[in-house]
């Protein structure tokens, strides 16, 4: 039996860009996955396929388990020889019981190790454009928990050494307790007149900020309903905020958008959104499968040589194409004296690569547009194109070239079929949850997600790629919003952007 290690990683505080590196090492090599209420849904989606996820969550007056059980689960696991990943919101040994994780593993003589991460107490104010420290406010920072062990008759909270230390005070844990802690603050001696700012769900597009003063802010927070997980920031850099307020002034902030692109694919596009301040998840309706006839497409490929022209429409047909013409020749001289085209800089970067440059690329990522740009370069009677598609593809294109006296052949490279598994958990969240946006690449993730059948939240705005693409979504009985002028990624992202920002 292999020899087991806990990992006690720090989730850090929300935005998954602030996990660290070596944390989403720990997460990818995990036989068990342990995570708790503040660890960001998105990371379970690294784990190992088949690692062991086991949710520990505890809000307040709702443990899943107790901190006895949770520290029994992991000694247990580890001593099973597992690699075992504790995932803990902000850092383990800031109010994270993470010192007790570590003496339980410890006295129990497993092997562990901690892997910092970053604390709320800090990123949060920042995600507020409220730096925690600043030579011309504070020399001095006190970060304390308002959430203290409900076995104890009395507050162990100092409320005269926290007033009287000078410099800025972070509270974690304590928005239940706002009111007593506020009047137990200035009854030590905080002026009432102190800034304070309450920040929720800080880093993420859900973040809200509330501002006010010791005197008023429980009172503000009862009205607002401002509940946990929020963080409290006590002192004169809170004033900074309305200088360096910078996240909440994101564009897409706030905005809930649902992807639908292939799990591999839907990345890039979650990436730029939530860039941009977007609550932006993955909810993938189709994924890709390898061509139907993989004999039929290998010999296509083997004699690809013998063409004039090849041409891609799609990043997955060039993957598709290449593992293909890779596994058959070792030499990319091998593929003759053939010229590519191109629809869409992302199919023709997937091409340069593979160090092989494009000869075609239509400003109009559509089919028709190569028609228009080979004519521009030659005639095409009697030349051989070879065409790498997806499996049930428009036949535009080759009907026009053949009209134009081509040879053609298509090769069938993949297929797209619909997505049967939920593994990102975001067909559950859309369910529960909507969405202000849903974004559509191509046509099959419009048509699969029809398919699901799931109920649509009242004021959807539906996002299309391009015209193709809408031509299928009002097929379907939607109503398209926003259509990107340039059909890719980018475009789409700033066709998305453009529409927030005018509507307001």
């Amino acid at each position: 039996m292999k020899s087991g290690i806990c990992y006690l990683v720090g989730a850090g505080p929300g935005d998954p860009g602030l996990l660290t590196l070596k944390g989403r090492a720990c997460i990818e090599k995990a036989d068990v996955l342990v995570y708790d209420y503040l660890s960001n849904p998105l990371f379970t989606q690294w784990a190992p396929e088949g690692a062991e996820k086991i949710y520990v969550g505890k809000k307040a007056g709702a443990h899943t388990l107790s901190q006895e059980e949770i520290n029994a689960l992991l000694v247990k696991k580890t001593f099973e020889g597992k690699t075992v990943v504790r995932l803990k919101g902000g850092d383990p040994f800031v109010f994270g019981r993470g010192g007790e994780e570590a003496e339980a593993l410890e006295a129990a003589k497993c092997k562990f190790e901690i892997v910092p991460g970053i604390s709320s107490a800090i990123a949060g104010p920042a995600y507020a454009g409220i730096p925690v420290t600043h030579r011309a406010h504070n020399t001095a920072l006190t970060i304390f928990t308002g959430h203290e062990d409900p076995t104890k008759a009395e507050s162990s909270l100092d409320y005269d050494a926290i007033a009287r230390t000078p410099g800025t005070k972070v509270m974690l844990m304590g928005i239940e307790r706002l009111g007593a802690i506020t009047a137990g603050l200035a009854e030590a001696g905080m002026p009432k007149d102190t800034p304070v700012a309450l920040i929720r769900w800080a880093t993420t597009p859900e973040q809200e900020t509330l501002t006010g003063t010791l005197g008023d802010i429980a009172a503000k927070a009862k009205v607002l309903e401002f509940k946990a997980p929020a963080v409290a920031v006590f002192g004169e850099v809170v004033n900074l905020r309305d200088k360096l307020n910078w996240f909440e002034k994101l564009p897409l902030f706030g905005k809930r958008i649902a992807v639908t692109r292939t799990r591999q694919q839907a990345g890039e596009l979650v990436r730029q959104l939530r860039e941009l301040g977007a609550d932006a998840y993955e909810m993938p309706t189709i994924r890709i499968e390898p061509a139907p006839n993989k004999r039929e497409f290998y010999e296509l490929v083997a004699d690809s040589h013998i063409y004039d022209w090849i041409v891609f429409t799609s990043p997955n047909g060039v993957d598709a194409f290449f593992k293909a013409f890779f596994e058959i020749y070792r030499d990319a001289r091998d593929l003759g004296g053939a010229r590519i085209a191109a629809i869409g800089p992302a199919t023709a970067d997937r091409v340069r690569a593979f160090h092989l440059q494009v000869d075609v690329q239509p400003e109009k990522y559509v089919a028709e547009a190569i028609i228009d740009e080979l004519q521009k370069e030659t005639s095409v009677e009697n030349l051989k194109f070879l065409l790498a598609r997806a499996e049930g593809a428009r036949e535009v294109l080759s009907t026009q070239l053949t009209k134009l006296g081509a040879i053609v052949d298509e090769a069938v490279a993949y297929r797209t079929v619909p997505e049967t598994d939920d593994v990102s958990g975001g067909i559950k969240r859309f369910r529960e949850e909507g969405a202000d946006i849903i974004t559509f690449t191509s046509s099959s993730t419009a048509e699969n997600f029809a398919a699901l059948k799931l109920p649509l939240p009242e004021k959807l705005k539906v996002a299309s790629i391009g015209p193709v693409t809408t031509k299928t979504v009002r097929k379907l009985g939607l109503e398209v919003d926003v259509e990107a002028p340039q059909h890719d990624i980018p475009g789409l992202v700033k066709a998305i952007t453009k529409y927030v920002v005018s509507e307001g």
